[in-house]
């Protein structure tokens, strides 16, 4: 069974954190852009990537083994959100904002996956 990734909900808040790394990651400084901005970005982007691409295959372990790329590339987000907080281009407030935005986000992906055999 195909899954309408536009209609799940972890794909949708996928792409609002995804907006938010975009968001956060442009003050980092400018000699990072193509250091941990740019691996924020694309881990970020994967997160959403990988749950549409995985609801385009009928079966459903495959769709699953999207899913954990997915979180995957979330928990690369938390480390590099991480590295950004330990290096001081994000202050506290901001990191736990986002931050339970990814555990939210983790906690969806790990639901929803065990609703699929």
């Amino acid at each position: 069974m195909r899954h309408e990734y536009n209609k799940l909900k972890i794909w949708v808040r996928a792409r609002e954190l995804n907006k938010d790394i975009y968001r956060i990651s442009d003050v980092f400084p400018k000699e990072e852009k193509y250091g941990l901005t740019g691996q924020i970005r694309r881990a970020s982007i994967s997160i959403a990537s990988n749950i549409s691409e995985g609801s385009s295959y009928e079966s459903q372990p495959t769709f699953r083994r999207y899913l954990d790329i997915s979180l995957g590339s979330l928990c690369e987000v938390e480390t590099q959100l991480f590295l950004a907080l330990d290096v001081e281009y994000l202050d506290q407030m901001s990191f736990e904002s986002i931050l339970k935005k990814t555990d939210e986000l983790k906690r969806m992906i790990i639901g929803f996956k065990k609703t699929i055999k």
